[in-house]
């Protein structure tokens, strides 16, 4: 892992140039190279290995499957999506509700949209749209962990909030904890009119989950587009209708 950052870059990348997989039960959108989808000029930025936004249908989802050495925050955008893993942990996550996973020295865990067979409800048939990103830790081994709060009410100040974060300035004020000192997520949901400003960072990755915004210097962003800016940060994003954006704050980056 490296803190050392490029000359100031922004680089915009628009939804329909992403990588994507689609089956019967999955529309999955890769930012990054993700499975069988592979460019090696696509790997990363900063310390963000997996941006991906995914649509499952109901009944089905990944099944039961391993991670190791890995913080994987998953971000419910509409809908329900289940959680069950090998340390035990298993509940739903919704939209509002922080979630976050230690892979560590090993965990088995699956996510699928059948939220019903807990709560014997009925079968509901809405798809569930999240948003999973994939850190680095900035130390492997460590013991699988997990870690869920819902921040619903804290979303409607329309400020930016950090929901995820290792760095010691979030102690105490963001939702949960990841396991790398250098990465924070935030998030806005931003009425119309409303505007936020970007932390500077040597890496930012901001990503446009719902709703058209403008960001400064730059012009028009829709939903799917993702902006990575080296070296430079402070720019206001400003929604023009009602509008979501998840924003990594990194301040190192995978060594080559």
């Amino acid at each position: 892992m490296s803190t050392a950052a490029n000359l100031p870059r922004i680089d915009v990348r628009r939804s329909d140039e992403r990588l994507s997989t689609k089956i019967d039960w999955l529309d999955s959108k890769h930012s990054f190279s993700f499975g069988g989808r592979f460019d090696p000029a696509n790997t990363h930025h900063g310390v963000l290995l997996v941006n991906n936004d995914d649509t499952v249908r109901p009944g089905s989802g990944f099944e039961t499957h391993p991670h190791r050495d890995m913080e994987i925050v998953t971000w419910v955008m509409q809908g329900s999506l289940v959680h069950q893993d090998s340390t035990g942990h298993s509940g739903v996550i919704y939209p509002g509700l922080a979630q976050r996973m230690s892979a560590g020295s090993g965990i088995l865990h699956s996510e699928k949209n059948d939220s019903w067979r807990l709560g014997g409800t009925d079968v509901h048939t809405d798809p569930v749209h999240f948003i999973q990103m994939w850190v680095v830790p900035d130390e492997s081994g460590i013991t699988p962990g997990y870690e869920q709060l819902e921040i619903d009410d804290e979303l409607l100040s329309g400020d930016l909030l950090p929901v995820a974060s290792g760095m010691a300035k979030h102690d105490g004020a963001s939702a949960i904890r990841i396991k790398n000192r250098y990465a924070a997520l935030h998030v806005a949901r931003l009425r119309p009119g409303q505007d936020v400003e970007l932390p500077d960072a040597p890496f930012l990755h901001l990503f446009v989950a719902r709703g058209d915004v403008v960001l400064e210097g730059a012009g028009p962003l829709t939903a799917g587009d993702a902006v990575r800016f080296t070296g430079t940060g402070g720019q206001k994003v400003t929604a023009t209708e009602p509008a979501e954006i998840l924003v990594w704050e990194m301040h190192a980056t995978i060594a080559p």
